[in-house]
């Protein structure tokens, strides 16, 4: 009870945090993707700060190995650069320059009942599914 209680505390910081510096607005986030033309480099301190408290955050997280509740951590331990990785990346930056929304955004879009936010979630939900499908068949064929 108490860790989906931090789960939920969590997620609404987050939202909240989405919501002040702005990021969850699509014209916002286009005008920082858009370098070339009437660029809006306001963006920058957010990502900075996230950046800066993720990096010390998951360093000291692998140490612990374990939430500070003392639930085990499920952290990637490849280093290596695959094609996949590649075009993964690839696509989330095509879409993201596109629609100028990612998930978490998406999330407090849908959730504030923006139809973008909607249509985007319904969107990542079934490439989720599709993904997960073909991964399945990936491993039967193994």
């Amino acid at each position: 009870m108490i860790t989906q209680l931090i789960a939920l505390i969590s997620g609404i910081v987050f939202g909240i945090g989405l919501i002040v510096s702005d990021m969850f607005n699509p014209a916002k986030v286009l005008g920082f993707l858009d370098i070339a033309g009437q660029w809006d480099p306001s963006l920058i301190f957010v990502m900075a700060g996230a950046i800066s408290v993720g990096f010390f955050a998951f360093r000291m997280v692998k140490q612990r190995g374990k939430t500070l509740l003392a639930i085990p951590l499920y952290l990637p331990d490849s280093k290596m650069i695959d094609a996949r990785l590649i075009f993964g990346s690839m696509l989330f930056g095509v879409g993201w320059g596109i629609a100028g929304i990612c998930p978490g955004p998406a999330l407090v879009l849908a959730g504030s009942g923006y139809v973008e936010g909607i249509i985007f979630v319904i969107a990542m939900l079934t490439g989720m599914a599709i993904f997960e499908q073909l991964e399945k068949r990936r491993a039967m064929r193994r």
